[in-house]
């Protein structure tokens, strides 16, 4: 009985240690780029927001709760803003939301990690992993990460054949108290 009390009380400690940050949705940025008809489109979403435990001294303990604003995707062109916010793409009156959340972090060397978790776009969801960098800047941790999806596996823009499968998403992620 004594030796689970102590075995508790540890796994409480390094829990416990995390502290909990939320995404700056003023200093955050996710951006994308896609193939359409041979060009590159690029365009960000905006709107970032959710829960972010990190403790840069025990990376296995980081967990990742957040969502993006679906709405917000601007490729500088309004008319074809609101075709993505349509079915066909994200269909964001019926799904506003993309949420991401960490299932496992694991260090890779000081400052890189990969992050493995449920990616969920219009009602489907899939496990991702993808590696990423953090930093400090004024005591909060920083986060950037560069990696690819393929938009089919959640029913993103159906079977163009003008549009490329894959998609290179970049974050640029500042956190708050």
């Amino acid at each position: 009985m004594c030796y689970r009390f102590i075995l508790l009380f540890l796994l409480s400690s390094v829990c416990a240690t995390a502290q909990v940050f939320a995404p700056l949705s003023a200093s955050s940025g996710v951006s994308f780029k896609i193939r359409n008809f041979g060009t590159t489109v690029e365009g960000t979403m905006s709107g970032l927001k959710g829960t972010i435990r990190f403790d840069p001294g025990i990376i296995s303990t980081a967990q990742f709760d957040v969502t993006l604003d679906a709405n917000t995707i601007n490729t500088g062109i309004n008319m074809r803003d609101n075709h993505l916010c349509k079915k066909d793409y994200f269909d964001v009156a019926t799904y506003p939301s993309i949420r991401f959340v960490s299932t496992k972090v694991s260090a890779v060397k000081a400052g890189e990690a990969t992050v493995t978790g449920t990616l969920t776009i219009k009602n489907t969801s899939k496990e991702i992993t993808f590696p990423f960098k953090y930093t400090q800047l004024n005591g909060l941790p920083q986060f950037s990460a560069e990696f690819a999806i393929n938009r089919r596996d959640f029913n993103v823009g159906g079977s163009s054949m003008t549009i490329s499968d894959d998609v290179k998403i970049v974050l640029s992620v500042g956190t708050s108290k």
